[in-house]
């Protein structure tokens, strides 16, 4: 039976599949997903994988072989590429049409290739992803045919990026068939025989899935959503139980190439491999081609929503279909009197009239019961906490001789304590599920000053601090913290803003803004922003240039004195992500080296450091033994893994413990900490010509896993 040409061009499909988590659990364990792909097998905070976008349309893909005549004895599943327009939900209803696109012919006796393309539109409206399947039809080439188009793609010449091993269960194609790929070569003896093989054979869909896990855990952890491209061609069969090796390349910012490749042959058996994402402003800029910022499925959690910028945030998160506990205690503004459930109650019947979900808390922020109370209202009620809103806020204003302390405590014990009360047990929720927004509420007061309110301004400066520090507790588990310094007409500040503003001093001005930084699209963590009728802009801590006094000594007032205008100039002023930045700086003026800019750039370029007389990392390693320093090692269980790239790098670890260093090539199972520096760069370190501090500061040295026990390196080796 020859390919039908006549089926090119025509519809295929709307093919409609139904599925929930159990279907998206099913396609993970049938591509070796586990106890170390929790978010991919759990339903609790399931997450679906990229490629599982291709069980929605293996129904397309049989009825396009059926479609084109092919003779079934001889296909197999050639390349396959995805282009994915929006993230996967766990469950709902896709729709696939498409139709075969292109008969391209290899000639009599090398096959033809039939290729089709599907788009799936899930039931919410959206367009999910589009399928491009390309079948490699062995037994159909020769009908005269066009030739196939040539695919360019090459890998770097250099050792791969990342490289992850995986050994697939010799069940694992009767698990894999189970999410809907039941073509018989991957089950029937008989029939694989029949077409050429020795038994049956790996989905080549199986093991695109084992690579599509292989890549987002190494390119964008924990987010598959990022993913917007991923394209494979399927160059050798593989048999069951057989082990694979996932090897990646980086290419760009957001781009990758990979390759798979047999265990135990080196046969690469999926080539051409190319897998493109999202950065944080190409997440951004897809919420706003999605038709709007959405908040469908997530939980946010507001204080002081009872009235004022509270409401005005909860209303509209819940419009956009956020879940949202209202929390007010219903106080005066001063924080006096028992409080009322009024308040409250009022806006979450203001919500559920509207249309959306939302429960009232009337718990006080400013006690650590009253802060658990809060967030476990959400999770009663909904499971789960995705957005933290800390918007509680009393004023007692006094000039600071007139104030009791009892007026200083309040203050603080509601906008500090309470942001702190109600963000802990929040953030340990987000830090398990891996995801969570918080804004914290500062304000003009805090971030310059305002006469008669010192401890008000204390305590909203000292939410910065709170957000500095957990941005970088946050980065690893997708949790953004981010301030707002909102300028509106509320209860709270209606006696010190002038009549003539208080047209646009309203609440609805400043939210926007608020929404944003709650977004899953939301590209920052850690930012200071002002938002007042309808104008924004962003506020920054940032250091000056300055100089070295002193001459190597103690400098005199006398010497601050002289230098007095260069010491307090900004020009050429920087913002730092974190403490340990800024001593970068420091370290380089002491050196006398050129000044960083912003982000540990140098400010001009600098040669690559001497890598010392042709010292090697192999020789700092095999003479790492003679270095150590036992007495400096009591009580100390730890392995340091090194990965050093460019000439001359290469994985090695020292594992101490006992009071004893043991040197070793390659990656070890377990351990504590992980460097990776250029080689160059980690002979220097290790001579004493580069600062460790420095090069961390500024980028050179980068470590993984527990931070502080890399401290200790220095102590157990002297060289």
């Amino acid at each position: 039976m020859a390919l039908d040409l006549d089926s090119i061009g025509k519809p295929i499909g709307p093919l409609v599949k139904e599925y929930d988590w159990k279907d998206v659990v099913l396609y993970a364990l049938g591509v070796g997903a586990g106890f170390d792909d929790l978010d991919y097998v759990y339903e609790k905070e399931l997450k679906v994988i990229p490629s599982y976008s291709i069980s929605a349309a293996f129904e397309f893909l049989m009825t396009s072989a059926l479609n084109s005549q092919a003779n079934l004895g001889g296909i197999l599943h050639g390349e396959q590429e995805i282009i994915f327009h929006a993230p996967i939900p766990p469950e709902g209803t896709i729709s696939t049409e498409g139709q075969i696109t292109h008969m391209y012919d290899r000639g009599e006796g090398k096959g033809a290739l039939v290729v089709s393309q599907a788009d799936s539109v899930h039931d919410n409206g959206e367009t999910l992803f589009t399928n491009i399947f390309t079948l490699f039809c062995r037994k159909d080439g020769g009908f005269g045919g066009e030739a196939p188009p040539k695919v360019d793609w090459e890998r770097p010449e250099r050792d791969p990026d990342f490289v992850e091993d995986a050994t697939p269960t010799e069940d694992q194609p009767l698990v894999y068939r189970l999410s809907g790929d039941i073509f018989a070569l991957h089950v029937d003896p008989a029939f694989a025989k029949a077409s050429g093989f020795e038994k049956p054979i790996m989905h080549g869909l199986c093991t695109f899935g084992y690579a599509c896990r292989a890549v987002v855990r190494h390119l964008f952890p924990g987010e598959p959503e990022r993913m917007t491209r991923y394209r494979t061609r399927f160059s050798r069969p593989l048999y069951p139980g057989v082990p694979i090796q996932t090897r990646i390349w980086t290419t760009g910012d957001t781009e990758a190439v990979f390759q798979v490749v047999n265990g135990e042959t080196g046969e690469v058996v999926i080539d051409h491999g190319v897998v493109e994402w999202l950065d944080d402003a190409g997440l951004a800029q897809r919420e706003k081609r999605r038709g709007g910022i959405r908040y469908d499925d997530r939980v946010a959690v507001v204080t002081g929503a009872g009235g004022g910028l509270g409401r005005s945030y909860a209303l509209e998160l819940a419009s956009r279909g956020a879940k949202v506990v209202v929390n007010d205690l219903g106080g005066a503004r001063d924080g006096a009197g028992d409080g009322s459930a009024r308040p409250a109650d009022e806006v979450v019947a203001e919500i559920v009239a509207a249309g959306g979900e939302a429960v009232a808390n009337h718990d006080s922020v400013s006690t650590p019961e009253g802060g658990q109370a809060i967030v476990d209202t959400a999770i009663e009620a909904f499971g789960r906490i995705d957005i933290l809103i800390n918007n509680a806020g009393i004023l007692r204003d006094k000039t600071l001789v007139k104030m009791p302390a009892e007026d200083w405590d309040a203050v603080r014990s509601v906008h500090l304590d309470g942001a702190y009360f109600v963000t802990r047990p929040a953030f340990i929720q987000m830090k398990q599920q891996g995801y969570g927004r918080i804004v914290m509420t500062t304000s003009a007061a805090g971030l310059f000053g305002n006469f008669g309110q010192t401890n008000y301004s204390a305590a909203k400066l000292g939410l910065v601090g709170l957000m500095n520090t957990l941005k970088l507790e946050g980065r690893k588990y997708g949790v953004k913290v981010n301030t707002v310094a909102p300028l509106a007409m509320t209860r709270l500040t209606e006696d010190i803003l002038p009549p003539n503003l208080q047209e646009r001093l309203t609440p609805e001005f400043v939210t926007p803004l608020v929404l944003y930084l709650c977004a899953e699209g939301c590209p920052v963590s850690g930012g200071i922003y002002n938002a007042g009728a309808g104008f924004f802009n962003r506020a920054a801590i940032v250091s000056g240039p300055g100089l070295v006094l002193g001459d190597g000594g103690v400098a005199s007032p006398e010497d601050v004195a002289g230098s007095w205008e260069d010491i307090r100039s900004l020009d050429g002023a920087e913002e730092y992500n974190d403490a340990m930045a800024l001593l970068g700086p420091m370290i380089d003026a002491l050196e006398g080296k050129p000044r960083k800019a912003a982000g540990g750039a140098p400010a001009k370029e600098e040669p690559a450091p001497d890598a010392g007389g042709g010292l090697s990392p192999a020789d700092v390693f095999a003479a790492m033994p003679d270095h150590f320093v036992a007495d400096a090692a009591a009580g100390v269980d730890v392995v340091f893994q090194y990965k050093l790239s460019g000439d001359g790098g290469g994985e090695w670890y020292t594992a101490i413990a006992d009071q004893t260093c043991t040197v070793g090539d390659g990656l070890h199972d377990k351990p504590t900490t992980t460097i990776l520096m250029d080689a160059g760069d980690f002979v220097s370190l290790i001579q004493g010509k580069l600062d460790a501090m420095a090069a961390f500061t500024t980028g050179k040295l980068k470590i993984e896993g527990d931070l502080m026990k890399s401290q200790l390196i220095e102590k157990l080796f002297k060289f």
